[in-house]
């Protein structure tokens, strides 16, 4: 059965969740799931299902405390359209720091047409410690997002969180 997760305006994602049909899902914010990552649910109290990434700590210790709860699921094919539906994800960003970083590192993310949701910085002993929160169609988009990242002059590592 396919679950389908209602976003702005006619767009829509969709989950298949194997054995149950008509259920409410919402993606976890610990690891922001996006397609092609691969994902599991887990059964909550009054929430519906919470889709986690397979790697993600905190569903693991959920599933290792309830593994009765962990319910298989996996993307639709719609989900796997860039068109359909944007996922938040984080990627984290460490730099040497210098003056107009985050204005270069910004640069990046805009001509890649990324809607940054949210950023926080550090900055301690001259490295910068970045967290970007942005919306993307998909991995691969986020994979060039940190690829063109770590090209940026003083950075030394960019991954998603």
């Amino acid at each position: 059965f396919v679950v389908s997760r209602s976003r702005s305006g006619d767009n829509q994602d969709k989950i298949l969740i194997v054995g149950v049909g008509k259920l409410m899902t919402s993606l976890s914010r610990c690891c922001k799931p996006a397609p092609p990552d691969a994902i599991e649910g887990f059964v909550t109290r009054g929430r519906g299902i919470s889709i986690h990434r397979v790697d993600c700590h905190d569903f693991q210790q959920l599933a290792a405390k309830h593994p009765e709860r962990v319910i298989a699921a996996d993307w639709g094919e719609r989900a796997n359209d860039s068109r359909t539906a944007l996922y938040q994800v984080d990627i984290v960003v460490q730099a040497i720091d210098r003056q107009g970083l985050l204005r270069d590192i910004s640069e990046v993310l805009s001509r890649e047409k990324l809607n940054v949701i949210a950023v926080n910085t550090l900055t301690k002993k001259g490295t910068a410690y970045m967290r970007f929160t942005m919306e993307v169609g998909g991995v691969k988009q986020m994979q060039r997002a940190t690829t063109l990242i770590r090209e940026v002059s003083g950075v030394i590592d960019a991954q998603r969180k």
